[in-house]
């Protein structure tokens, strides 16, 4: 297999592209140079954004094409027009963000979406650009069109800040605010296991949507904190405090907690998603310890210091805030 690699470089692009040199596929980068790319691949450069941006990409073929893309629609539409008939199957990472909100039943791939629009020339809204840039791919490739609807995304090269945070609090130690239930079910998916279905999807030609996380329950809060104190072997404490004292004392669900939800209807459709449709064609997720490990082995590799994407807002509590709300919890 010939694969193109919008991106490749950073998280779910690179993870895909060292997956398939793995496999033994001829793997073609294309980014803007600010990282170097993989081991085993070849690299062009271009700025998707700019004037004659695409211009590395007017030739060449490929059998599959993979685009991680989460800015402007029309910079799918581009490509996407650009390399019609030259490549076989595209291959759009999209969110379970283009899920109308809030839902009228348990999400799946029949769920209402949100509006989008392929020729809009803004993210503002980020459902709506992903949506967007769904409908950009399925426009011109048709069936041909891929569309990963990823849920949460864990494992090594997160640049958002959600597992590498919690890695990196749990690692300093002492009394750590973990926000509960203990048992309350995660739905997330490792990267790596995303790029390997992807992949598996491509060489076995199917296109259209698909949820892809975990099922659901496959780990609950309590086993990915606890798995972050067992890599780190940190003396962290982990003091569990229920939802409705960590949201009395000040603190945003997903921001300054990542992962963690409260109770309610948002809770329970992200972590409610019925992956069915995935799973029969062949997803397979690893156990959380080994996300957290691997994320951590990383990490350090590294320096200790996760890379953070500018698009991004930076997660994460302040120490402050968190020893005031501890300090609430043991008043309590």
């Amino acid at each position: 297999m010939k694969l193109l690699m919008l991106g490749g470089t950073e998280f779910v692009g690179r993870a895909v592209s060292e997956a398939a040199v793995a496999r033994g596929w001829g793997v073609t980068v294309f980014h803007r140079g600010n990282h170097a790319p993989p081991e085993g691949v070849t690299a062009l450069h271009g700025d998707r954004g700019a004037p004659a941006g695409l211009a590395a990409l007017e030739q060449g073929e490929w059998d599959a094409v993979v685009d991680t893309w989460s800015g402007a629609p029309s910079v799918v539409r581009n490509s996407a027009r650009l390399l019609s008939g030259r490549v076989g199957t595209y291959a759009y990472v999209s969110s379970g963000s283009v899920y109308a909100f809030p839902p009228t039943a348990r999400l799946d791939e029949r769920a209402p979406l949100v509006a989008g629009s392929s020729d809009a020339t803004d993210a503002e809204d980020y459902a709506q650009a992903k949506r967007g840039g769904e409908l950009a791919a399925a426009e011109v490739f048709g069936e041909r069109a891929l569309l990963v609807r990823a849920g949460l995304i864990l494992g090594p090269y997160e640049n958002v800040g959600r597992l590498p945070w919690w890695l990196g609090r749990i690692a300093r130690g002492g009394p750590v605010l973990a926000p509960g239930p203990r048992g309350m079910a995660l739905q997330y998916i490792d990267v790596r296991d995303l790029a390997e279905w992807t992949l598996d999807a491509l060489e076995g030609g199917l296109g259209g949507p698909y949820s892809l996380v975990s099922e659901v329950g496959h780990a609950t809060m309590g086993e990915l904190l606890e798995s972050c104190v067992k890599v780190t072997g940190s003396d962290a404490e982990l003091r569990w405090t229920a939802p409705e004292h960590v949201l009395a004392a000040g603190i945003e669900p997903w921001t300054e907690l990542p992962v963690w939800l409260a109770p309610g209807e948002l809770r329970d459709a992200l972590f409610g998603v019925d992956v069915s449709k995935a799973l029969a064609a062949g997803l397979r997720c690893r156990p959380v310890a080994e996300t957290v490990a691997d994320t951590w082995a990383w990490l350090q590799a590294i320096g200790g210091v996760a890379p953070q994407r500018p698009d991004r807002p930076v997660l994460g509590l302040d120490p402050a805030k968190e020893a005031v709300a501890l300090a609430l919890r043991r008043a309590d």
